[in-house]
């Protein structure tokens, strides 16, 4: 048992009694909010009521993951600048998002990305791709945001077997069907916008006493983590992760591509754009989490350099969680150590952040998945659009306990993985299968039914098999199976090679298609994407 373990042990009512508060101040909110959802826009898109500012706090409450939280600072711990590198592309991707998709997308569609997708083709093959590539993606990003709360609550309570860390992962996964299902995307935004002030405030707690500790010189932080890691100076420079080999580099080529793109392509993220009035709105909310995002992530490089620093190389490694752990471990030394009251005050303080970090994205995935269930597959596809509001509304909460329950067997596998690698593979998954679609779909007037569906279908396709045949799901010791062999790419991201055949398939597609686009829907739908005029 780790000292981290015996300490939350001996504090166990502390840290119980935080969960629990936020927890329960979480239902409150959700109930609340489903109390004032009536119908399909209530749930779907809160209303539409959000000014720029809650939107902005909630997108970072969605964005700012157990990856961002935990995974990011355990990278950085173990792997130093080239860890940094996650933060970097995470923040550089809301430049895509902020430019190419939250106006357009605001302005063409209603509820889904399939909306846009489905303006000027044919409804049912195009929301049947759109619909199956946003469960896929959610899918994927809600087993690192599982994975991590198992991690982190298994520590806490002290207990190593992995009993805990199931039994907590089917704890998060009952929860997060209650908050959709009950409190719909209006009780989600506000356990986002909660969540959001509460991880700055700890982030930037955790940041002042880190450099207090080094006389707020940053220079001296970096020298003393690159002296604990036992790397020296090649801690601090790029290379140690990603320069080991032509495939290392060609990985974080990949890796870097499939961040920086990933973002505008991410379902939980591209509905968030719907839960304002207007389009300037929409503009306003990404304003504001490119702000909020870009300064946690300036602060996850004291959290990461703090723990190399403070917390030990060895002692993150020996807990056996990808680095996973490093930022609880960093809390509990800033309050005093293993043992100590204020060590012990800290680490769940924080332990209840990052918990509720992991509840505010799940809820918000779950949403948007199950969303795209109920209004493209279901509604759209499976009942030819005659279904009743009330029959949607029944079908996406159906939908989230289902995806739930997908999502909670997977990340019983998956928890020897680190949060932030996992999340890249969403991230890959979302920049191959739906970025191409929606890019082609909103500026290239030519683009068919069939280029459409031929780049959604190739882009889930490739990514998905060529992230099944990688180290990530057999090979080496932190794979999804560690014990099989079975792979043959060499990367441990599919981006380099399954973003660009995503596009290539939608341009294929429809050179070869015999269908012609509709100029008159294509004119209609640049001139709402730019101006808002018949927007919803």
């Amino acid at each position: 048992m780790t000292l981290l373990a015996s300490s939350a042990t001996e504090h166990r009512g502390l840290t119980m009694t935080l969960f629990g508060i936020f927890v329960l101040a979480t239902l409150g909110i959700t109930v609340w909010a489903g109390r004032q959802t009536k119908g399909a826009a209530d749930f779907y898109a809160g209303g539409r009521g959000f000014t720029g500012f809650q939107n902005g706090l909630a997108i970072s409450g969605d964005y700012m993951s157990a990856a961002s939280f935990l995974g990011i600072a355990g990278a950085i711990a173990l792997s130093g600048y080239d860890g940094f590198l996650y933060s970097v592309g995470f923040l550089v991707a809301w430049l895509v998002a902020l430019l190419l998709v939250a106006e357009p997308l605001r302005n063409s569609g209603r509820f889904t990305m399939a909306d846009v997708l489905a303006f000027r083709m044919k409804q049912r093959p195009v929301r049947t791709a759109a619909g199956i590539s946003t469960i896929v993606v959610s899918i994927f990003y809600l087993l690192a945001q599982m994975v991590g709360a198992g991690t982190l609550v298994a520590l806490l309570l002290g207990v190593s077997g992995d009993g805990a860390k199931r039994l907590t992962i089917v704890a998060v996964g009952a929860l997060m069907v209650i908050y959709v299902v009950i409190g719909g995307m209006k009780g989600t935004t506000w356990v986002q916008i909660v969540k959001a002030v509460l991880l700055i405030a700890g982030t930037a707690l955790m940041t002042v006493l880190v450099l207090a500790k080094y006389h707020f010189n940053p220079s001296a932080l970096l020298g003393a983590a690159a002296d604990a890691s036992g790397k020296g100076a090649a801690f601090l420079e790029p290379g140690l992760k990603y320069g080991a080999s032509g495939t290392t580099k060609l990985d974080f080529l990949s890796l870097g591509i499939a961040l920086v793109l990933g973002t505008a392509g991410l379902p939980h993220i591209l509905v968030r754009f719907y839960t304002v009035p207007t389009a300037k709105v929409a503009r306003k909310s990404v304003l504001w989490a490119i702000g909020i995002i870009g300064g946690f992530y300036l602060m996850t490089l004291a959290l990461g350099f703090g723990a190399a620093a403070i917390v030990g190389h060895k002692a993150i490694e020996d807990t056996k969680s990808s680095g996973n752990t490093a930022a609880p471990l960093l809390a509990e030394q800033l309050g005093g150590g293993a043992g100590t009251t204020g060590g012990a005050i800290l680490l769940a303080v924080i332990s209840a952040v990052a918990f509720a970090t992991i509840l505010a994205v799940v809820a918000g995935l779950t949403l948007a998945s199950s969303a795209s269930f109920a209004h493209d597959l279901y509604a759209n596809v499976i009942r030819r659009g005659r279904a009743s509001e009330k029959e949607e509304i029944l079908s996406a909460k159906w939908a989230a306990v289902a995806i739930g329950a997908v999502a909670i067997v997977l990340s019983l596998f998956a928890g020897k993985l680190n949060t932030a690698a996992l999340v890249a593979l969403a991230f890959a998954v979302a920049a191959s299968a739906n970025l191409p679609t929606l890019l082609y779909s909103l500026f290239w007037r030519r683009f068919t039914t069939t280029g459409a569906v031929s780049s959604v279908y190739a882009g889930l396709i490739s990514s998905v098999t060529l992230v099944v045949f990688s180290t990530v799901v057999s090979g080496k010791p932190t794979a999804l199976f560690p014990n099989s062999d079975f792979h043959w790419f060499p990367l441990e991201n599919p981006g380099l090679v399954s973003i660009p055949i995503g596009f290539l398939a939608g341009w294929i597609g429809t050179l070869l298609s015999k269908e012609k686009a509709d100029p008159a829907k294509y004119a209609e739908l640049e001139v709402r994407s730019l101006t808002g005029l018949g927007a919803h």
